[in-house]
């Protein structure tokens, strides 16, 4: 029998832990800082998630609003982050932005991934926002780029013909794939630097309400 993933916003107790996964999961890419974690709790801490299984930290996820108008499609995960504080966070906006997320490595395919990305639908609904962007890593690029542009791989994984760890699940998740960023983390070997710019559209969204960020129904 499964386990259950329990899904939870994240609390300052959960920084270092949460430093110590990410070292885990992404060896290669310099982890989260732990003053850009605790500033990102005091931006927006409804946008911050954990996920655990019998009370072990097994994933998380990050998330902040902006307002999508004032970033072109060519950003960098530094820019639009502002270099992880999430001090870009606009309570105005009406996009959520997908920062983050990650699975401990040897938890992956016990249903982690769908229930952080489940949690962040939960609350882009909640709040009555447009959308959720993210630029997801490319993880599955390095195999075959010296066959194909990083456009053609991204769109050979759309049409079912590659398989990425990444995109693959992000289009299974109900995301909708809009092109290929440049440059997004320059130092993800892997993805060679490129990232699939990915969104959800919420369909319950109503343009004649205000989203409910200021009034704190996010809680």
């Amino acid at each position: 029998m499964s386990r259950k993933v329990v899904i939870r916003n994240t609390t300052h107790a959960d920084v270092t832990p949460l430093i110590e996964l990410q070292k885990h999961v992404y060896p290669t890419i310099p982890p989260w800082r732990e003053d850009l974690l605790l500033n990102q709790l005091e931006v927006f801490p409804q946008g911050q998630f954990i996920a655990e299984i019998d009370g072990e930290l097994v994933g998380a996820s990050s998330s902040f609003v902006v307002l999508w108008d004032e970033w072109r499609v060519e950003h960098t995960w530094k820019e639009i982050t502002a270099r992880g504080s999430f001090n870009t966070h606009n309570p105005e906006g009406r996009t959520l932005y997908a920062a983050e997320v990650f699975v401990h490595p040897h938890k992956r395919g016990a249903g982690i991934g769908h229930a952080l990305y489940h949690e962040r639908r939960r609350l882009c609904r909640r709040l009555n926002l447009k959308r959720i962007m993210a630029c997801g890593r490319l993880p599955g690029y390095h195999l075959y780029a010296d066959q194909m542009s990083a456009e053609l791989y991204a769109q050979k994984v759309v049409w079912g013909d590659l398989h990425d760890p990444v995109l693959s699940f992000q289009l299974r998740e109900e995301f909708q794939y809009c092109g290929v960023v440049v440059g997004y983390i320059p130092e993800d070997q892997e993805s060679r630097g490129y990232a699939a710019l990915i969104v959800w559209l919420n369909p319950r969204y109503n343009a004649k309400k205000p989203n409910l960020i200021m009034q704190g129904e996010a809680s």
